[in-house]
């Protein structure tokens, strides 16, 4: 049994996803049907226009195999607990990113096998992995769903107990994708350096892109600059963690793989690209 893949990946991912969910309440989930309208716009960006323009921005770069397909399981892995904190230190509207967060997670569950499976056909062909949609939905409900479910049902439980739990968890979960990323890197350092000088720019181009476009659009569909904000960063910024954990899925749990290294090259590029940007607009529409 590779322990990093099959054990500390997966409870590592699981953990944060509980972190993710003792943040929530079910009034970020009542909040979706008060504000559809910005709601559906981030959505939008997360679901159908970013893995558009990862598409773009793979085949502009001509990334192939493997690498192609971790670069696009980014495009097909929600937000994190990160893009609230970013949310929050851009001075946008938090609670849309939270409500943004919680529901694209749970509906991961749906789109990401099915569009994984896609492209590993398309980027590999006959040398593709087979990829079986329903097992890879179950690993993600239950390394996902469960933990989110979980941290709601206790925070709604324990409230008070649960805010002091909440920031050691917080904690925890950051140390664990530190980890985790550094893990993945010395596990294929070779390929890492091979593809480093294509995959590189090619991440930087994609997360750019996405918090650009994740702020113009909102713009001009007359959303306030506190939502175009937080659409901006639910849409730049994506799960590395939950993308490496698929990666080590579809590789049937062989070590940390091929697939894994878009993920965690992307897990430091990320705060590279956003954080310049963020503090650009931290005094917008205040």
């Amino acid at each position: 049994m590779d322990f990093l893949t099959e054990v500390a990946l997966p409870l590592s991912l699981a953990i944060i996803m509980l972190s993710l969910g003792l943040g929530l309440t079910f009034q970020d989930f009542a909040r979706v049907a008060q504000r559809p309208t910005a709601f559906l716009i981030g959505a939008a960006h997360q679901i159908i226009l970013l893995p558009l323009v990862a598409f773009g921005v793979a085949s502009v770069f001509g990334l192939a195999g493997a690498i192609a397909v971790g670069f696009m399981i980014l495009a097909f892995s929600p937000g994190g607990v990160t893009t609230n904190m970013l949310a929050k230190l851009a001075n946008g509207d938090v609670a849309l990113s939270v409500s943004l967060t919680a529901v694209i997670s749970l509906t991961s569950i749906l789109t990401l096998p099915v569009l994984l499976a896609w492209a590993v056909d398309h980027f590999m062909g006959q040398a593709a992995p087979p990829v079986d949609i329903l097992g890879v939905a179950i690993s993600m409900f239950l390394i996902t769903v469960v933990p989110i479910v979980l941290g709601l049902l206790l925070r709604w439980a324990f409230p008070v107990a649960i805010g002091t739990v909440e920031p050691i968890m917080d904690i925890i979960a950051k140390v664990l994708f530190v980890v985790i990323v550094v893990a993945a890197l010395a596990a294929n350092w070779a390929l890492f350096i091979e593809h480093v000088a294509t995959l590189g720019p090619a991440l930087i181009v994609l997360c750019g892109l996405l918090l650009v476009l994740g702020l113009m659009i909102p713009r001009l569909l007359g959303r306030s600059w506190e939502e175009a904000k937080t659409v901006s960063v639910e849409t730049g910024i994506q799960n590395a963690t939950l993308a490496l954990a698929v990666a080590a899925i579809i590789s049937g749990g062989q070590g940390i793989s091929e697939f894994a290294i878009p993920g965690a090259v992307y897990g430091i590029i990320m705060y590279l690209v956003a954080l310049p940007m963020i503090f650009a607009l931290r005094r917008r529409g205040v």
